[in-house]
């Protein structure tokens, strides 16, 4: 999880008289570098610069030592360069840096399935189902595609010239200029008419906006309350932590929310405020294994207060947080620093969110039973007229996304029984 806000630079000082000044100040830790310690990376270093079978650039192996250091801690911490830095930035804010297109390889060829409105790609003249050749007046035959791909981003007001085939056979070539590309990451429909499905795919710093805004919508633009709500975490990595914090907090009134606990930062708790986004309508939520970090403090929240049914497969288990820390050359760092801990005290790390409901996606298969009912026999008696009943048909076949199938059964159950119907 990802806090980015405040700036800590951070500098590594190798003189000898910081050295001897470390060694002689009085600390908890008892395993502080000696100036041997020390030589002993300068001679690695050199040892590694001098001899490796290929030259190796010293900017290059200093990062590589770096990135070394932060891996071996665990899987979450690393070291990011300048360009890397600026795309996590971007990531958090949901945008991106480049010419505004989605691409798919299709038949070893890179392929433009979807041009945004606006972005450089559909300025310049660019369509949905164009082939890209070549990038920079670099030919994309017999390339590492997907890292092909990745030249049509950079940074913000750099050109690049793509070479594209249309679908007549003509070939353009075009001039671009990178741009940011807003990226949304809520999405929402309504479903079997009184329902209302909202999916998160990430958390960016807007997600939380984004969300209210389309509840809001919703609910000016729909005929009577809504009788249940889907929010859908399913194959949501996490992201940025406060966002999901305010959207518990808009489904909560009061109570604590999550708890960071690590051994640097003192304990910070979040708690919710009275008022909420959809008092009282019944909730669920979906999750599965890929369901992370962010996703599982916001379901553990919604689960610990009793304020949604948590549906689905037991999630991913990514309890820590990282902090991301700007260094003065312009990369950064992204370091674990605390663990998440939900309302009640469990701990998320390794241990992840385990559904009230547990679903698993299954393969649905033809009903091939042909046994006959009473009705179905010639000569039945009939019968007094039957009582009138909730029709559970769904628009959401359960073959095409069984656990969502299975949500929408729980919210009309709640319904029937909220309205007293027996």
């Amino acid at each position: 999880m990802l806090h980015i806000g405040r700036k800590i630079l951070l500098a590594l000082l190798l003189t000898p008289a910081v050295v001897m000044a470390a060694e002689t100040e009085t600390t908890a830790s008892n395993t502080q570098l000696s100036l041997d310690d020390l030589r002993t990376f300068t001679d690695v270093f050199n040892l590694v610069r001098n001899n490796f079978v290929e030259e190796l650039d010293d900017q290059a192996l200093m990062s590589a030592a770096i990135r070394g250091m932060l891996t071996e801690l665990d899987p979450h911490s690393s070291y990011m360069e300048a360009g890397e830095f600026r795309q996590l930035d971007d990531s958090s804010r949901g945008r991106y840096s480049g010419i505004g297109v989605e691409i798919v390889i299709q038949n070893s060829q890179v392929k433009v399935a979807f041009v945004m409105d606006g972005g450089a790609a559909d300025k310049a003249g660019m369509v949905t189902g164009d082939i890209i050749t070549s990038i920079d007046q670099t030919d994309l035959r017999g390339r590492n595609l997907r890292r092909a791909v990745d030249n049509l981003r950079g940074k913000v007001g750099t050109t690049l010239e793509v070479t594209v085939k249309h679908e007549n056979g003509e070939v353009s070539t075009l001039e671009l200029v990178r741009d940011f590309v807003e990226v949304d990451s809520v999405f929402s429909r309504p479903v079997d008419g009184d329902y209302g499905y909202f999916q998160i795919t990430h958390f960016t710093r807007k997600s939380a906006d984004e969300l209210l805004e389309q509840i809001e919508y919703m609910k000016e633009n729909h005929e009577g309350p809504l009788k249940g709500v889907i929010l859908d975490l399913r194959n949501n990595p996490g992201g940025v932590l406060n966002p999901a914090v305010t959207m518990a907090d808009g489904f909560l009134d009061d109570g604590l929310i999550v708890t960071t606990r690590g051994r640097a930062e003192k304990q910070l708790e979040y708690t919710a405020k009275p008022g909420q986004w959809l008092d009282s309508i019944p909730m669920v939520v979906l999750v599965d294994r890929s369901s992370a970090s962010a996703s599982e403090v916001l379901a553990g929240a919604l689960q610990d207060h009793g304020r949604a049914v948590i549906v689905g497969e037991k999630t991913f288990g990514k309890g820590s947080v990282q902090s991301v820390l700007n260094l003065r050359n312009g990369s950064g760092i992204r370091l674990t620093t605390s663990r998440y801990y939900t309302p009640s005290g469990r701990s998320i790390q390794a241990e992840g969110i385990q559904p009230d409901v547990e679903i698993t996606e299954i393969q649905m298969v033809e009903n091939k039973d042909q046994r006959k009912r009473e009705a179905d026999l010639d000569g039945h008696l009939t019968g007094e007229k039957a009582m009138e009943t909730v029709n559970f048909d769904s628009e959401v076949s359960a073959a095409d996304d069984y656990m969502m199938y299975q949500a929408l059964i729980l919210l009309k159950a709640a319904s029937i029984l909220s309205n007293g119907i027996n």
